[in-house]
């Protein structure tokens, strides 16, 4: 496995040698990555931020129970995380809200004191009441707007959705991915996990246009494909029998034997689209070296000039968990990877600890 520890007095912008420990590392894939144990978690619940509820009424403890699975920006030379928050009141586990934090290293973040998209007593209220919203990624447009893709979950059904922003704090619902596409086909398909194909420029990763059109990873069991012209309305990609076509998919006896689904932003580079994912361990059949139902972190390159030709994938994990964080929480033996940003020469990779805090972790420069 990839991944090593930095101590507790190590610089947060230390060039980090690459270095595998364990497996190979692939010549194509990001990383390796490092732990920065002074920012274990960077992010953590936070029973003192409040607000009014719209749906409720009344003031609630919005991060109390949990935070976790966040979406990276850089913006204004400063690293911004949209992250996923619970309550304790929704069932079952706790209404979710996308709160803002931010940082000038990466590391260390202050919050704002109210989410940034939650239900609301609006269109989107029978697809987010009483679930919440979840699990954002981001995207930036070439106009320079800023694209999210999140899960509305009403308490039965995950459904893909779209949000757009100007500044990060101000968003507007656009409603689900998949909802007119095939004439209404999809709408009510479990869905979620959105990863837009982007491209770097600079410290922005920008929504890479391939074939005249937008190219989505999504899905949670087998990874699919959709694509766009506007970044906002979606088509998921059928094969030829008009069944969702399967890019990626669980493999017996390896770490995520169980399921695949999306991570952060896939990134097309010369050599292919580096799409990072997570996989979750079968309790039987999976890889003998962690326990059942743990989720690590691994890589596949794609085609650049075809999102759907899979030409590489990592046979073992490159992220795990390792600390105590880690390993017990609202899920156990979780590491969910999710926000990726390009900061000051370096990538920074920001994940939930099981289900229930955020960390961190530093790549070598390339």
């Amino acid at each position: 496995m990839i991944v090593r520890r930095l101590p507790a007095a190590a610089a947060a912008f230390l060039v980090l040698a690459a270095v595998a420990s364990g497996a190979a590392q692939e010549e194509w894939a990001f990383g390796p990555f490092s732990r920065v144990d002074s920012a274990d978690p960077c992010l953590a619940p936070a029973p003192g931020l409040r607000f009014t509820c719209p749906v409720r009424g009344q003031s609630i403890a919005w991060a109390a129970k949990d935070v976790f699975n966040p979406a990276a920006v850089v913006r204004g030379n400063k690293v911004y995380l949209l992250y996923r928050a619970q309550d304790s009141l929704g069932k079952p586990a706790g209404t979710s809200r996308i709160g803002i934090a931010w940082s000038t290293d990466g590391i260390r973040f202050a919050r704002n004191p109210a989410p940034v998209l939650f239900p609301d007593n609006d269109l989107m209220k029978k697809y987010e009441w009483e679930g919440g919203c979840e699990d954002p990624r981001i995207v930036r447009s070439r106009a320079g707007t800023y694209v999210m893709t999140y899960t509305a979950y009403d308490g039965r059904t995950a459904r893909l959705a779209i949000a757009t922003s100007g500044d990060l704090f101000h968003w507007k619902k656009e409603g689900l991915a998949f909802g007119d596409a095939k004439g209404g086909k999809y709408r009510d398909l479990w869905s979620k996990s959105g990863s837009i194909v982007a491209e770097v420029r600079g410290e922005d990763l920008v929504a890479a246009s391939i074939q005249g059109r937008f190219w989505m990873y999504w899905g949670e069991g087998s990874v699919h494909l959709a694509v766009s012209e506007d970044l906002v309305r979606w088509i998921p990609v059928e094969d030829a029998k008009g069944d969702l076509a399967v890019v990626l998919a669980p493999r017996p006896r390896a770490f995520d034997s169980f399921l695949v689904e999306p991570g952060p932003p896939a990134i097309r580079q010369e050599k292919g689209i580096v799409f990072i994912y997570n996989g979750c361990n079968n309790r039987t059949g999976g890889d003998p070296s962690v326990p059942g139902g743990t989720y690590s972190g691994g890589q596949a390159l794609f085609a650049a000039d075809d999102p759907g030709r899979l030409l590489e994938r990592t046979r073992s994990s490159f992220f795990r968990p390792e600390t105590p964080g880690e390993f017990a929480g609202q899920v156990n033996n979780v590491c969910f990877l999710e926000g990726l940003a390009r900061f000051r020469g370096r990538w920074l990779l920001y994940y939930g600890e099981a289900d229930s805090r955020i960390g961190v972790a530093v790549g070598a420069r390339r």
